[in-house]
């Protein structure tokens, strides 16, 4: 019972560890992601692309273009494991 105690007492305090924030001189230490520039406005089309899809095909958005409606979502670090 001791053991299931201090193993659940060890989860919680690396879970309260992990979800401090990150102090200024921390911030200071990473480098600032670089943010990307354009003169898109919103109501403008957006400029052609290509992707992998998460079945591995490429998918291009002019591929869709006056056929069906297409939704961008992003999803900062999703699925990236890290």
């Amino acid at each position: 019972m001791t053991k299931r105690i201090m193993s659940i007492m060890t989860v919680l305090f690396l879970a309260v560890l992990f979800a401090l924030p990150v102090t200024p001189a921390q911030q200071a230490q990473q480098p600032k992601p670089e943010i990307a520039h354009t003169f898109l406005k919103v109501g403008d089309m957006a400029p052609d692309f290509t992707l992998r899809s998460d079945q591995g095909t490429t998918v291009t958005l002019s591929d869709y273009r006056g056929k069906k409606d297409v939704i961008l979502a992003f999803y900062v670090l999703a699925f990236t494991g890290g």
